[in-house]
């Protein structure tokens, strides 16, 4: 396979809308439609249906861990690995099924970085988990632990093109949180659990 065809791959991967996929299957109102309108997690969760909501997780994160295990598996090089993580998750933030208005990432980011490296995975993971638990912000969370990550990477041995694709990586997920960080300086955040404040956005996967 060339460079090109495991890109493309990734990324159609990458774009399966797990968010509106368990909600038609379970009868749920498409995600799209109602909270901040984000095909993630944290937006299905509003449909009252935990069971949809981690489903959904347990979908994004899946395909962004399935991607990276399958090209490390047919041998890829560091290049090709670094594009294949790169590409499923942009296939999550901008997918070619939902004319490219996806969710924010936070999820399949979470499953390459399991895939390339466990520790990684795990060690940003508790950060995204302590932030969440302490404030009750969904989108401070995933902004910090793309913050941390990279700098994980760095420390358990990830560099080159993985390393660098990882900084991309989260690079983008930071700009997609930039309405929750605005929201977050002004104390319009909504926090998990609480209802949803006029016009305030949730970070969604």
């Amino acid at each position: 396979m060339t460079l090109v065809a495991f890109a493309l791959a990734a990324y159609l991967v990458g774009s399966l809308p797990f968010a509106v996929i368990v909600s038609r299957l379970m009868g749920l109102p498409d995600p799209r439609s109602y909270g901040s309108g984000n095909p993630g997690t944290t937006n299905v969760l509003r449909s009252g249906s935990k069971i949809a909501a981690l489903l959904t997780l347990a979908g994004d994160g899946a395909k962004g861990w399935f991607a990276v295990w399958l090209a490390m598996r047919l041998g890829a090089d560091a290049v090709t690995l670094a594009v294949v993580a790169f590409a499923v998750f942009i296939g999550h933030v901008f997918p070619v099924w939902l004319a490219f208005k996806g969710g924010k990432g936070v999820a399949t980011a979470a499953g390459v970085l399991l895939a390339l490296d466990w520790r990684v995975g795990v060690a940003t993971l508790v950060v995204w988990l302590t932030i969440v638990v302490v404030s009750r912000y969904s989108s401070l969370g995933a902004i910090v632990a793309s913050l941390f990550a990279p700098f994980a990477a760095w420390h358990y041995g990830i560099s080159g093109a993985v390393l660098y694709a990882l900084i991309a990586m989260c690079a983008v997920l930071v700009w997609r949180h930039q309405p929750n960080i605005a929201k977050l300086l002004k104390g319009e955040e909504s926090r998990i659990g609480e209802k949803k404040k006029e016009g305030a956005g949730a970070a969604g996967t």
